[in-house]
């Protein structure tokens, strides 16, 4: 998987240590110099910061010691709670943080042959849809020979300084960390995709039924190797890293650590009771200030639990910043919850398995509207279709899709400082089953997402079987930038964008002609269709016109089908009619049921319509039983639709 990571910044990890070793010199990056311009978006901060490698500040450095762990990182002088606490995630999923960390005992110290160490070190992180490898030199910022910022609380492992050195490169300086998103984070530390839950929207601690709900789904992404982080909103610049009385910590991002369900009682009775705790388990990233409610270190409650279960559950006393507390009061006191969820694309898993959509796209603007690409939200009627429009297809009954759009991050500008992520959203709508030309007028919206100032927005969604238009945007028009659209369903969603407005004028367009009439025609149902045998019947709906065909799906055992299918035709001979035709479905050979033929002319203004069904090639007759339900939009302008 990591064999095609792309070299950031074209710096390649083997070439550039295989030159060391010839030359017998330790590696010092250009890129990312040892001095303040890596430090600081401008100016000088300290002058007491000495750059140090790791044989300079202890003796016998490592990457590791006694493996990798949660209890390995401690937050330094900087706001980045948020990145410590997603590498304490990281650290709970060997597959994860080795893929973060590759060949990782390659890059370890080799005592017995300290002639091969050649201090230059490299991390995968998933970067705007790809993974990239970023290489960095050992030389680590200090303050009177002690690291300044992530350190372990072994002084001689230096894994945890290393990523974030090479995560602060990443994202421009070491100051680019402070204030930063830990869903962020997750997803460059996985390539999956982030879900945030705000738990103050449903009364989740005294909602017991949400509750259940709700942790089900949590241990759900655990147990399948998502990462998951917590924290507590803080409404105001005076309440940030403020203390609660229970401990915890406003404005601060929390790992969570593990997530299970435990047995209260004693001996064999606790294999007989049906009485289950669901508990989770949290860490504080400054390694200290735990929780001192209920479950805490101390608490009586442990006495509930057996020894042998409270040693499983690695229950320790003393303040090491991880501590166990009930779900519910997870939710009564957390106001926010973080599921990174490592979506499964692999066939031969034995899980669930999504088909990825992956699409980059730019809010471009262009003084021409109809080259415009940076059209803001619904609110901005006039300027809302410009935006970038994407395709897709549902193939299931109530398919679930996952949406992902993600801004490219602006904070990798050293030269620029800090920049503010933009308000981004996206609106999805459901279109004609043959739908090919970009979306002109609203039609009918079936889902969308928060607007946010944040990275990326999520959307878990259900939809029914067919074509969907995604319209993602910016809050306010006229805001370039560049973004990713992930989209996952069920089956292949054949997921696109649409580019042009109309269809386009070939030379031969002059012979055959072109279109000079837009018609959409949008089936709702039938009512009293009868099948002369079976009462009820299996029908669907065909619409004709000039060559093309849309069919609906097969409305079972029913004879007031609600079909919902809209077709939109281009038509080159207008006199000409649209058919639509309700067929039975059968074993042998279909059953024609009746059909009804539509005009569809510009200057037509009636739209609905409640037509009785005809039989073929009888435009009077109204003998067959049933009627349709359908409207009709036409227009001389194909824009118009």
């Amino acid at each position: 998987m990591f064999s095609s990571a792309k070299p950031y910044e074209n710096q390649r990890y083997q070439a550039l240590r295989q030159d060391c070793l010839k030359r017998k010199v330790l590696f010092e990056d250009p890129t990312f110099p040892a001095n303040d311009e890596s430090l600081y978006y401008s100016g000088t901060q300290r002058q007491d910061v000495q750059w140090r490698r790791p044989k300079d500040i202890c003796e016998d450095p490592h990457l590791f010691v006694d493996g990798i762990s949660s209890h390995d990182l401690h937050q330094g002088q900087v706001g980045n709670c948020w990145f410590v606490a997603a590498c304490s995630s990281l650290t709970t999923r060997d597959s994860l943080w080795q893929k973060v960390i590759p060949n990782w005992k390659e890059q370890e110290w080799d005592p017995d042959n300290p002639q091969k160490y050649t201090g230059i070190f490299h991390f995968h992180f998933w970067h705007f849809g790809e993974w990239i490898d970023v290489v960095i030199d050992d030389r680590l910022p200090t303050i009177y020979n002690q690291l300044i910022y992530c350190h372990s609380n072994v002084k001689n492992e230096f894994w945890c300084a290393l990523i974030e050195k090479a995560y602060a490169k990443l994202l421009g300086c070491y100051e680019a960390l402070d204030g930063g998103n830990t869903a962020d984070a997750l997803v460059d530390f996985t390539g999956g995709i982030s879900e945030p839950i705000d738990l103050t929207i449903e009364d989740y601690a005294n909602d017991e039924t949400l509750r259940n709900q709700l942790f089900e789904r949590v241990l759900k992404v655990f147990s399948r190797g998502g990462l998951i982080s917590a924290s507590i909103k803080a409404m105001t610049d005076s309440d940030m890293e403020a203390r609660l009385d229970c401990g915890l910590v406003k404005g601060h991002a929390y790992a969570i650590t593990d997530v299970r369900k435990i047995r209260l009682g004693h001996g064999l009775l606790s294999y007989f009771t049906s009485e289950k705790l669901d508990m989770i388990r949290l860490r504080n990233p400054w390694g200290e200030k735990e929780w001192s409610g209920p479950w805490s270190d101390t608490s009586e409650e442990w006495q509930k639990v057996s020894k042998s279960e409270r040693v499983k559950m690695g229950v320790t006393v003393k303040d090491d910043g991880e501590f166990w507390m009930t779900f519910q009061d997870l939710c009564r006191y957390f106001t926010d919850l973080i599921k990174c969820l490592v979506v499964n694309t692999s066939y031969l898993s034995i899980h669930k398995t999504w088909e990825e959509a992956k699409i980059r796209g730019e809010w471009k603007f262009h003084e021409n509207p109809l080259k415009n690409r940076t059209g803001g939200c619904t609110n901005h009627k006039e300027t809302f279709f410009q935006n970038p429009q994407y395709v897709f297809n549902v193939k299931k009954p109530g398919g679930e899709v996952l949406i992902f759009l993600q801004q490219k991050t602006k904070r990798t500008t050293r030269r620029q400082g800090k920049a503010e992520n933009l308000a981004i959203g996206f609106d999805i709508f459901k279109v004609e089953a043959n739908r090919k030309y970009r979306m002109h007028t609203l039609q009918e919206k079936t889902a969308g997402s928060i607007y946010i100032n944040s990275r990326s927005v999520f959307l878990r969604t259900e939809q029914k079987e067919g074509r969907y238009i995604i319209i993602p945007t910016t809050f306010e028009p006229d805001q370039p930038c560049e973004f990713l659209l992930r989209i996952f369903t069920d089956v292949p969603a054949s997921c696109h964008e649409l580019v042009l407005d109309l269809p386009r004028y070939r030379c031969w367009n002059r012979i055959i002609g072109y279109p000079s009439v837009v018609s959409q025609v949008y089936i709702l149902k039938a009512e009293g269709l009868k099948d002369p045998l079976a009462g009820a019947t299996n029908s669907y709906v065909i619409i004709k016109c000039e060559g093309e065909t849309v069919r609906s799906q097969v409305h079972r055992s029913t004879n007031i089908p609600e079909y919902n299918i809209k077709g939109i035709f281009y038509r080159k001979k207008p006199e000409q009619p649209i058919l639509v035709q309700i067929w039975d479905r059968k074993c042998l050979s279909d059953q024609f049921l009746g059909q009804v033929t539509l005009k569809g002319e510009p200057e037509d203004v009636q739209t609905s319509h409640i037509l009785h069904l005809q039989d073929k090639g009888n435009g009077n007759s109204n003998d067959l039983p049933g009627t349709i339900t359908l409207q009709v939009y036409s227009s001389a302008v194909l824009t118009h639709l």
